[in-house]
């Protein structure tokens, strides 16, 4: 029997073996940073290198926060942003909408990305107030990547704040020019449970006492952030790889009959959705997951109930149409040999379901 193909990395890729290691030592000479004896001195030493070490792999110059993840730096960034106002986009992750479900909507084009006008419109329509517009970077679901260098300028003109949820380009793309920054590292291959909130200044935010200077309060992750520090200083040629094989399994799949997500919008290489007419989303992760195959469809936090997804709804997608598409991503040992596996069990499905609709 072959081996199980794992191609849902946007979920979480596994952790990388440079990682392990450190996370390892860490474990091995931990002490808590916030105790004045010699060993939480050690180990307020080795937490601060850490964190140079986590920016200068992400080219960050501005203040670096230890989180718990994406999750916990998104409502940081939500609930205590000194603005007076809130715009989110229709395609943001669900813990943005369900942090803040009363925010001012901001649509997006059929393409999945925020247009300049309507951002520009609705900024206008907000008058003196200063909002915090909250638009990621790349979609977890589409792998669109929004133009930001573009928005940002809008943003500051208007005197807003600008806050990006990079959970799935950090670490393959350049950051963009926003003002608070999610990052989390499970998604680049550092160790689940630990993340970054990223801001320009530490006044972007109300503090909230305890721990990092401060703002974030419980004893912080070290081994946690020095894992995330090893990952995010791992070789990344594969991104390089992930735009040929991306490439190659979009033609296949059109090839077959099938659709892609978002086609002629800018896409992170290692995240792609697909729709296989007539099929059901849920009936394609059985067969797929029978055949030995991981993917999802949609978000992870969300995919366990297959609701409609709020994103390709965003678009212009039907809920039928929606609900026939599945999330493949890829990570650093994803191969030419595993595209072509996944393709074969896509026309097998694909074929299958037309024999018995015919």
């Amino acid at each position: 029997m072959a081996a199980r193909l794992y191609l849902d990395h946007a979920a979480t890729t596994p952790v990388l073996a440079d990682a392990r290691a450190a996370v390892a030592e860490a474990m091995v000479h931990w002490a808590n940073p916030s105790s004045p004896h010699g060993e939480g001195r050690r180990a307020r030493a080795a937490l601060e290198d850490a964190r140079e070490r986590i920016k200068a792999a992400l080219g960050w110059t501005g203040e670096l926060i230890f989180t718990s993840g994406a999750t916990e730096s998104i409502r940081i960034a939500l609930m205590r942003a000194t603005a007076d106002a809130c715009i989110v986009s229709a395609v943001e992750h669900e813990a943005v909408h369900r942090t803040v479900p009363k925010a001012y909507f901001l649509p997006v084009q059929p393409d999945g990305t925020v247009a300049r006008d309507a951002l520009a419109g609705r900024l206008g329509a907000l008058g003196a107030r200063a909002p915090l517009v909250v638009i990621q970077s790349v979609n977890n679901e589409t792998g669109v990547i929004q133009p930001l260098d573009t928005l940002a300028g809008v943003v500051a003109g208007a005197g807003g704040i600008l806050f990006a949820d990079c959970s799935q380009s950090a670490g393959k793309l350049p950051l963009p020019p926003a003002d608070i920054i999610a990052i989390s590292a499970h998604k680049f291959g550092g160790p689940p449970g630990v993340g970054a909130l990223l801001l320009n200044d530490l006044g972007l935010i109300g503090a909230a006492g305890g721990q990092e200077k401060g703002y974030r309060p419980g004893t912080e992750n070290l081994p946690g952030a020095i894992g995330m520090a090893a990952a995010l200083e791992a070789p990344r040629g594969w991104i390089d790889r992930a735009h040929d094989l991306r490439s190659h399994l979009d033609g296949a799949i059109e090839a077959a009959g099938g659709l892609l997500v978002a086609k002629k919008s800018p896409r992170l290489a290692s995240i792609a959705g697909y729709r296989m007419p007539g099929v059901p989303s849920a009936a394609q992760l059985i067969q797929f997951d029978m055949a030995g195959i991981a993917v999802s469809a949609g978000a992870a936090c969300s995919s366990g109930t297959l609701k409609p997804s709020h994103v390709l709804s965003a678009m212009g997608w039907d809920e039928t149409e929606a609900s026939e598409v599945v999330r493949v991503s890829f990570g650093p040992d994803t191969s030419r040999a595993d595209v072509y596996r996944f393709i074969e069990q896509w026309r097998r499905i694909a074929s299958d379901a037309r024999g018995r609709q015919g």
